[in-house]
């Protein structure tokens, strides 16, 4: 539910943008507002869930997330629609982090890729079906229930999550408030300039003050997670190779493939004239793949390591969206877009498993919770980065006004997607080899010293 709710709204863009109004920057927060109090809570929603009660937590969320869903749907205007998935974003924030957390605690270390393989696979047929499933929800019933199909789902997961899931605790750390108010407020900052930037103007005060307030904030944040007590993310973290790297490929990865899929979601029904459905059905080969080959990669990542796979299959995804910006035009063929949404969807599947094994790994067994919030939460800053970066060429370069001017916008905004994901691929290149000792991975959960020195 919660990966399905990033996506789910791209579809639906063209819909909503006429039912209740709104410019770009408008239809930017509407997926935004999500990404945004997703991404700067997660890691607050990881130590809660360590100091709580992971199961306690993730009931909470899915409580907050299914409420806020049915607001969503029940939203009379855009601004109300925005505030309603700021606050579906809390929910997620909560709840997601909680189920690797959760699902590491319940698996041996050595069958863990084949897991997370599966894990993988049903956020894959989330990303999969969520522009599908927008599509043909708008077109033969309504935009609102992209929000309504949420709540039987939150109604029917509430008791078995309850009855069947096990209570877990971790280390208990305090609350970082102030790294929570310093990153939230940075992320917004930078944001909120990138968004209004287009349509203000670079040189607009409020513009400026975004971002550089947001800059500075931001700043401040590594410094508290440097100097400060129980930081929610210490910077020593980033003082292995695996952690930094595996991180920085996700952030650039979610750039370049959220930004991208939001303007051509958009393209596929405004310029190329596809219905909502149509152009859901249309995104399958690419979003739709990782149901298919994601469960291949995670066992892949447990046989080779999880570094090859990842590399391999951001640079895919990077040659894939370098397609479909070279093919783009006004009016071209289906057939001749489909090989660019097929390397895309494969890129993207090998992708999601070993990146979350390599995260796991990367670090010590109690700051495993840590370490998925922090990835989460930098996947999602980076598809509302790549939302905001990505709107803003598009703007700066072209428009809605004509499918030509559509198009002046879109292929450099999609280059930009592609260069994007190939320095991920760069970055994933910097992971060191992961070299496991059999007795040691028999008898212990925790990384080898090894993971931190190798050469790559």
């Amino acid at each position: 539910m919660a990966a399905l709710d990033n996506l789910v709204v791209t579809t639906a863009l063209p819909s909503i943008r006429k039912d209740l109004g709104g410019a770009l920057d408008d239809l930017e927060w509407t997926v935004s507002a999500y990404t945004l109090t997703f991404a700067v809570l997660l890691m607050s929603g990881a130590a809660l869930g360590d100091r709580l009660g992971r199961r306690r937590l993730f009931l909470t969320g899915l409580t907050v997330f299914t409420g806020a869903s049915a607001a969503a749907a029940l939203a009379p205007g855009i601004d109300s629609l925005i505030a309603a998935r700021a606050v579906q974003g809390v929910g997620a924030a909560i709840m997601m982090p909680l189920t690797l957390t959760l699902l590491t605690a319940a698996v041996p270390v050595e069958r863990r890729g084949t897991a997370y393989g599966i894990w993988g696979a049903v956020n894959g047929l989330a990303v999969a079906s969520g522009p599908l499933i927008g599509g043909s929800l708008t077109e033969h019933v309504s935009w609102h229930w992209i929000f309504w199909l949420n709540v039987p789902l939150g109604l029917a997961v509430l008791p078995l999550a309850r009855f069947r899931l096990a209570e877990s605790y971790g280390t208990g750390a305090a609350l970082d408030i102030p790294g929570t108010l310093l990153v939230s407020g940075g992320l917004f900052g930078i944001v909120y300039g990138l968004v209004r930037g287009p349509a203000d103007g670079w040189a607009d005060p409020l513009v400026l003050t975004g971002l550089f307030a947001g800059i500075a904030l931001l700043a401040g944040f590594v410094f508290h997670g440097i100097r400060g007590r129980n930081p929610m993310l210490p910077m020593r973290l980033f003082r292995s190779r695996a952690f930094s790297g595996i991180n920085t490929a996700s952030l650039l990865m979610f750039l370049g493939m959220f930004g991208s899929i939001f303007l051509l979601s958009q393209y596929m029904q405004g310029v190329l004239g596809y219905s909502p459905t149509q152009a859901g059905l249309r995104m399958l080969p690419w979003t739709g793949m990782p149901m298919l080959v994601a469960p291949v990669a995670g066992i892949l990542s447990d046989r080779i390591g999880g570094r090859p796979v990842v590399a391999t299959g951001l640079f895919l995804q990077a040659a894939g969206l370098g397609y479909l910006a070279w093919v783009a035009t006004t009016d071209v063929a289906y057939s001749v877009q489909l090989p660019g949404l097929i390397i895309s969807g494969i890129g993207m599947a090998l992708f999601f498993a070993p990146a979350s094994n390599l995260v796991m790994s990367s670090v010590l067994p109690r700051e495993q919770g840590i370490a998925s919030g922090a990835n989460n939460a930098l996947r999602e800053v980076g598809g509302a980065l790549g939302i905001a970066v990505m709107s803003s060429i598009f703007t700066a370069r072209g428009g809605y006004e004509s499918a030509q001017n559509f198009m002046d916008g879109l292929r450099p905004a999609l280059v930009v997607g592609s260069a994007a994901v190939t320095l991920a691929g760069v970055a994933a290149l910097l992971i060191p080899t992961r070299r496991r000792r059999p007795a040691q991975v028999a008898a212990t959960a925790e990384p080898a010293p090894a993971l931190e020195t190798a050469a790559p």
